[in-house]
């Protein structure tokens, strides 16, 4: 891998790595827009300020849009909720096979 794509990876995980990102984008994976109060239940236990904080950063990365239904996925945003499409699956064979930390 290229030092241009290790930076292009690293800044694309210092935005993700941010508290409740993966989350909130992940509560628009079907498409569909959101108002800011159904994002914040859908998110759950998000403050207001920090969903705001996360909604302008993923907006200026362009992963996210906001219109007069509410916030929905770009097509950036659509292309990486794809790619990430397989942690469903992933996840659940990996809860299921015991590695999941015990709550």
């Amino acid at each position: 891998m290229s030092a241009k794509d290790n930076a292009a990876i690293n800044q694309l995980f210092d935005l993700l790595e941010s508290r409740y990102a993966i989350r909130v984008l992940w509560a628009l994976k079907d498409g569909h827009p959101q108002t800011f109060r159904l994002l914040q239940d859908s998110v759950g236990g998000i403050t207001p300020n920090t969903l705001n904080t996360r909604l302008k950063e993923m907006r200026a990365a362009n992963l996210i849009t906001h219109g007069d239904n509410g916030y929905g996925v770009t097509s950036s945003g659509a292309d990486l909720l794809r790619r990430m499409s397989d942690l469903s699956a992933f996840a659940t064979k990996w809860t299921a096979a015991g590695k999941a930390k015990k709550k």
